[in-house]
């Protein structure tokens, strides 16, 4: 079993960063890709960015050039460094693990993330 704990979120104006943090624990092991999704008011969740074994990244369009993701293996700890937001950013941010042979079934609690324009 795995748990997930996000933290970091906040209130930040346009143009500004925040850094997410995701705390894994439990059978980590388990866990081949970790990834961060954001759902806003009124829309679906998407997929925001993803980290293979700690090495290989994806980002979605909207987010490419402006955040990054990382991992610390020896934390157990997944990142995202948001940096440009814009208000389009505002939403509940995400942190989910994809295990070997499997769907997007682990989740954290969410932390919500916005910015003001």
């Amino acid at each position: 079993q795995v748990r997930l704990v996000e933290s970091g979120g906040g209130l930040v104006q346009a143009g500004g960063s925040l850094r997410l943090s995701c705390a894994a624990s439990g059978s980590i092991f388990s866990i081949n890709v970790m990834g961060w999704h954001r759902q806003a008011p009124g829309k679906q969740r998407e997929l925001v960015a993803t980290i293979r074994r700690g090495e290989t990244t994806t980002y979605a369009d909207s987010v490419k050039g402006r955040f990054t993701i990382s991992g610390d293996n020896a934390k157990g700890t997944v990142y995202l460094q948001m940096n440009e937001l814009k208000a389009e950013d505002t939403g509940v941010y995400y942190c989910a693990g994809r295990p070997y042979g499997s769907g997007w079934n682990i989740w954290g609690q969410g932390t919500q993330v916005t910015v003001s324009s």
